[in-house]
């Protein structure tokens, strides 16, 4: 029996861990992957130092050094499967169950789909899963790469791919004209101009790279594999079509469980209700990070810190006081960090056509091969949701269990019943949270 059980041990997890181990309780920290760091700092403490992904990857190393240190307990190789937040128990594999009085859900993120024309064929994949090449093998895509969409980690990776001589192609960027004004007017700017510096020292670095703006009607061509990138006015010929619209809250576990969600209408998705200090809805769970609502890794180490401090003031490690006087700086650090997001939410909204794709032969679910037509098809057929739609075409009920078909069928079902997206219940996955073997029900 742990005081804090922590899922994921990126910048939120490994910041709460560090903090409540500071503060005296028993922490166990679970996380899928061979070490910490979460997806912002993969694989860090392997590549320290390495100019192709810049100071700001480096300067995780310290936390993950601090969490190193802290004596939590961590199982990395682990997947939580099911949690029964009543009763405190996590169902893990391999290692077998555990169980925690408190338990933070510190996922992370996960890559906001972009179901285009083409986006099933071998050489398209998501920005997110070439950067997790590029930290973990130092891997670069081979031959002419091009690099579609908009926010942060376009020209992030762009500058990367320059600095490890796999410059792409081409940068195709859909974030529509006169977005730069509406995100002046939308403010943060001036407070958060510290983080907006450093974006601007990557388009500096960018310098020389083709760029078309403003791009639409994006699609991906070619027999057998990718071959040509076409949008709406032109194309070009492509090896590697890398896509990126933005980053959601990773919500599976949290929606699983029946927490409390809201609409975030700025980032256009779900994500859970909680307080200051990340409590959700169930008495026993808090969420941290950017599972939370997107903020940045520096907002996800604040927020895990908050987490980890109402733990201790839940558990009678520190008094009300003692919670007020460490949480007020701590705040403020969140707030800090926070100051650019009215700003790059405004920026970086995504379109309608990537919401919700036009073209009806679109593969929208990719485990059970259903089409946006399909979809629509169901919608006018009775189906008032994602939940329903399962029963009529499957959707949701691959491997994934609806993380890259989720959102978009409920978009899709929004627009034919004419109602507002937030209307539309969220897909309810169920456990087990990720597949399992049937050896691994067997050994249980």
């Amino acid at each position: 029996m742990f005081d804090l059980a922590i899922i994921g041990a990126g910048p939120a997890g490994m910041a709460a861990a560090v903090e409540a181990r500071a503060l005296g309780l028993s922490v166990l920290v679970v996380d899928e992957q061979p070490a910490p760091g979460g997806q912002v700092f993969r694989a860090v403490e392997a590549a320290h130092g390495d100019a192709v992904l810049g100071a700001e990857y480096s300067a995780g190393l310290g936390l993950v050094e601090s969490f190193r240190r802290s004596g939590a307990t961590f199982r990395p190789g682990t997947t939580l499967w099911h949690l029964d937040p009543d009763a405190g128990e996590l169902s893990l594999t391999p290692g077998g169950p555990a169980q925690a009085r408190r338990v933070l859900l510190a996922t992370g993120a996960q890559e906001r789909p972009v179901p285009i024309a083409g986006w099933t064929l071998p050489g398209v994949m998501g920005m997110g899963a070439a950067q997790i090449m590029l930290k973990t093998a130092g891997a670069v895509p081979a031959g002419r790469v091009v690099l579609a969409g908009q926010g942060p980690l376009l020209w992030l990776l762009a500058v990367q791919l320059k600095r490890a001589g796999a410059a792409p192609v081409l940068v195709l960027e859909t974030t529509p004209k006169g977005r730069l004004g509406a995100a002046f007017r939308a403010g943060g700017w001036f407070r958060g101009r510290a983080l907006l510096l450093k974006g601007l020292g990557l388009l500096r670095e960018a310098r020389g790279l083709a760029v078309v703006r403003a791009v639409t009607g994006l699609r991906a061509e070619g027999a057998g594999r990718v071959q040509r990138v076409a949008w709406d006015g032109g194309s070009a010929a492509c090896d590697t079509l890398l896509l990126h619209e933005g980053v959601v809250p990773a919500t599976q576990v949290p929606l699983a469980l029946g927490l409390e969600h809201a609409w975030d209408a700025a980032q256009q998705c779900w994500r859970p209700v909680v307080d200051d200090y990340g409590a959700a809805s169930h008495d026993r769970v808090a969420v941290a990070g950017d599972g939370a609502g997107i903020g940045g890794w520096q907002a996800a180490v604040a927020a895990g810190q908050l987490a980890a401090l109402d733990a201790a003031h839940r558990l009678g490690r520190l008094t009300a006081a003692g919670l007020a006087q460490r949480a007020a700086p701590v705040r403020r650090m969140h707030a800090e960090a926070l100051a650019l997001r009215p700003f790059l939410d405004a920026l970086y909204a995504p379109s309608a056509a990537v919401l919700a794709p036009v073209d009806d032969q679109v593969m929208v679910c990719r485990c059970e091969e259903v089409t946006a037509g399909q979809v629509r098809a169901a919608a006018r057929l009775g189906a008032q949701g994602p939940n329903q739609a399962k029963t009529f075409l499957r959707t949701g009920m691959g491997a994934c269990q609806g993380r890259m078909c989720g959102a978009t069928v409920a978009r899709l079902i929004a627009e034919i019943r004419g109602v507002a997206p937030e209307t539309v219940a969220p897909l309810r996955p169920r456990a087990p949270y990720k597949p399992l073997t049937v050896g691994q029900l067997a050994g249980l």
